[in-house]
């Protein structure tokens, strides 16, 4: 908890840009891409499961797959159009997220391998159509959806539960860790609107919780002007919820007890409005990989009079065989034998690269 700060800037800019990433239509695009490939796999897998398997997978689950299809077909459309209504509880992709946490809680109840919840890793076929349904899911993808609970607890409270990678690892799968752009976008400073916790949100965006301070001193900044101070991690709120709490939990009595919050709008969501989806590639990025050591296996033999491509030791196994040291660039040597009578003659030999140096 204490390991990311929401008054450091790196903290403030990551976070910020996960936000944005999470809410982005090209985001919701993909997650739908994938469920989709899922849904025709678990749809083939249903048709052709051996009757007999006593592992077979639930066919019940079908009606529910093409439900979360159908809720995805409405509400990506509609974000592509700026309408972020699809977040709030009971509308399109509000569904999907809960649909979705149901389909994954109760994908395979096999006793052998569930009680209450998965307790063993799934049988492999099972595990593959698993893993292929997770792999629609984006860490804390329900960061904009309407909060369910009653006591209206913010979906983020801490920035450790979007930037600690072990909150990634949820046991019997694991969800990306995103990769950031080399330069993240500035936390715009604005000086507000300011609503309080249990009022309504006047538009989509996200919020930072903040405490506000009046300043008493005199001079450049005018007497009871108002300062913020951050409170706690951002969250992207759609207009026309409840702005929420946050739950503080005592650590001896795990008592709960609510606190209100101020919070102030950092950056309003105005998106895809036009109807027009910006490049958002960086959402999207990979770590590159790590170039393989080069091996003697991937160096092709040469002759003599070629140039040695890699500096090394290389061998021949001709004319009874000499392993010798060539640098980068050099020209591959000869062999030098002795005829019959003595004399040395020359002679042309294929070399192959035994080590790389």
């Amino acid at each position: 908890m204490n390991k990311y700060d929401m008054h450091d800037d790196v903290t403030r800019r990551k976070v910020f840009w996960l936000l944005q990433r999470l809410t982005s239509w090209s985001l919701w695009k993909a997650k739908y891409d994938a469920f989709k490939t899922f849904a025709d796999a678990y749809e083939v897998a249903v048709k052709t499961w051996p009757p007999n398997d006593p592992e077979m997978i639930e066919a019940d689950h079908l009606k529910e797959i093409f439900e979360i299809l159908s809720d995805y077909d409405k509400g990506v459309a509609e974000l592509g159009k700026g309408r972020r209504f699809v977040w709030r509880a009971g509308q399109a992709l509000e569904e999907v997220v809960r649909k979705f946490n149901d389909l994954g809680r109760y994908f395979y109840r096999n006793p052998n391998y569930w009680e209450r919840g998965q307790s063993a890793p799934y049988p492999p076929k099972v595990d593959a159509l698993y893993q292929l349904m997770r792999a629609s899911q984006f860490h804390m993808d329900y960061a904009p959806v309407e909060v369910w609970s009653d006591e209206n607890v913010a979906n983020l409270e801490w920035p450790s539960s979007l930037l600690d990678p072990a909150h990634y690892d949820h046991g019997f799968y694991k969800l990306d860790y995103p990769v950031f752009p080399a330069v993240l976008p500035d936390v715009p400073d604005p000086a507000g609107p300011v609503i309080r916790s249990g009022q309504t949100v006047p538009c989509d965006g996200i919020w930072e919780p903040v405490t506000i301070e009046r300043s008493r001193i005199p001079g450049s900044i005018p007497v009871d002007a108002k300062l913020f101070r951050n409170n706690g991690c951002f969250n992207y709120f759609v207009a026309e919820v409840v702005a929420p709490s946050f739950a503080d939990i005592d650590v001896d009595t795990f008592d709960v007890t609510l606190r209100s919050t101020h919070w102030r709008l950092l950056w309003e969501d105005t998106r895809y409005r036009d109807g027009i989806v910006p490049d958002e590639s960086q959402y999207f990025l990979t770590h590159e990989a790590e170039p393989r050591p080069l091996t003697p296996g991937d160096v092709a033999p040469i002759r003599t009079g070629e140039i040695c491509p890699v500096s090394g030791e290389w061998r021949t196994d001709e004319y009874g065989g000499k392993t010798i040291r060539i640098d980068r660039g050099a020209a591959m040597p000869d062999m030098l034998v002795k005829d019959n009578m003595g004399s040395l003659k020359v002679h042309w030999v294929t070399w192959r690269l035994v080590k790389v140096l």
